[in-house]
């Protein structure tokens, strides 16, 4: 496979391109003993990183995408100006894959605490409490409308049901839980413009085609970080598990919403690996949640990611799914701070507004009045493949 030079600040990574790109390099200068999968630095002039970013965007702008080596060449990017150049690269394929309209969604708690899996970043497992966490069961009808309607005049454009558990494939045959969710759904739809969405938990076959038959059209189940690492932050289910359901959703039609949780002591090389499995899946929505840790957690003790590693990872998120949704989730206002607009010009394109499962977010009106100041347009943002086609 041919070598590319990628320039880092001071340094040079030597690392694998694929010929789509364009950009193999003739290495007879660079030392023989070089392996082809293992970065290697030397001394090199720092202002050949933005010429290599411009080659590299402008193939996956063409329709080229990046390899697991390019990927992990990126993650060698150190310091702000590099990351920051990096971040120009990502927001160039976000506007040209994706346009300038970010998706607007929000969420409710529609049953929270006592939860059964052991998610170590989770206020709601019944294995580790978080401190103040709320506890109650699924709540009315009535009571899911009211927050509903609240979301649509907020701006949303999706709103989306979360209850805490493994999900209905493992409900007792007498709950009628499922049932009544699925009734809650098919009234927003009727008394709103706002599209409902699900996050219930493992699903079978069978209740997927039960919600695309109420009117669900995404649902967000997440893999929380790479196969290798899931282990280490969850053991009362498997990563495949979670896959099963995202194949038994998209089997029926219904969009997969599907990301992960940065901050919880992975590697970067885990972070890419759950960008590339979510690209194989080919999911069309990826929140991307920032740990704040919740006191009481196994995580609740870690330290919060520095912003501009944050950027970083979008960055690179971004590069690696230039079509999909990508979106700040949970995490956003506490990790990034007053970086949080950068994000939106570093691959962003999707966010929640209001407030999370067990945290409270800023108001809607300051996320309008962000995107605003950045020349953005809140709505729905195109699913991968639509944009390009709608504007040849």
């Amino acid at each position: 496979m041919p070598l590319t030079l990628i320039y880092v600040g001071d340094t040079v990574v030597q690392a694998p391109l694929s010929t789509a790109v364009g950009l193999s390099v003739d290495l007879s200068t660079t030392p023989a003993n070089t392996p082809a999968s293992t970065p290697e630095q030397c001394s090199t002039s720092p202002a050949s990183l933005n010429q290599w970013l411009q080659k590299l965007t402008e193939g996956i702008i063409a329709g080229d995408r990046i390899t697991r080596e390019e990927a992990l060449a990126l993650t060698k990017l150190e310091g702000q100006d590099n990351i920051l150049l990096l971040c120009q690269a990502a927001d160039k394929v976000r506007q040209a894959c994706c346009g300038n309209t970010v998706d607007l969604c929000s969420i409710v708690n529609v049953k929270s605490g006592g939860c059964s899996e052991n998610c170590g970043f989770c206020a709601q497992s019944a294995h580790h409490p978080g401190v103040d966490s709320p506890i109650y069961g699924l709540k009315s009808k009535q009571e899911i409308m009211a927050q509903a309607k609240a979301a649509e005049a907020a701006g949303a454009k999706r709103f989306c049901l979360v209850s805490q558990g493994r999900g209905p494939k493992y409900s007792s045959p007498k709950s009628k839980e499922f049932e009544q969710i699925l009734e809650t759904v098919r009234e927003i739809i009727a008394e709103t413009s706002i599209k409902p969405c699900c996050a219930l938990g493992e699903v079978t076959s069978e209740q997927a085609e039960a919600l695309k038959e109420a009117g669900v059209t995404r649902y967000n189940h997440n893999l929380e970080t790479s196969e290798r690492f899931f282990p280490e932050i969850v053991t009362t289910h498997s990563w495949r598990d979670r896959v099963e359901t995202i194949q038994n959703l998209k089997a029926v039609g219904i969009q997969a919403c599907t990301g992960g949780i940065m901050g919880m002591g992975e590697s970067w090389e885990d972070r890419v690996d759950l960008a590339l499995a979510l690209r194989e899946l080919k999911v069309e929505s990826v929140p991307l949640n920032l740990l704040n840790p919740r006191s009481g957690t196994p995580l609740g003790e870690s330290g919060k990611l520095d912003p501009y590693e944050a950027l970083k990872a979008i960055a690179i998120f971004r590069m690696i799914l230039p079509e999909q949704i990508l979106r700040y989730a949970g995490g956003r206002e506490a990790v990034m701070g007053e970086l949080q607009a950068k994000g939106l010009k570093s691959g962003i394109n999707a966010m929640l507004i209001g407030h999370y499962l067990t945290t409270l977010g800023q108001p809607p009106e300051q996320d309008h009045a962000m995107l605003d100041s950045l020349g953005l347009t809140g709505g729905e943002a195109p699913i991968p493949g639509e944009y390009n086609s709608q504007n040849k």
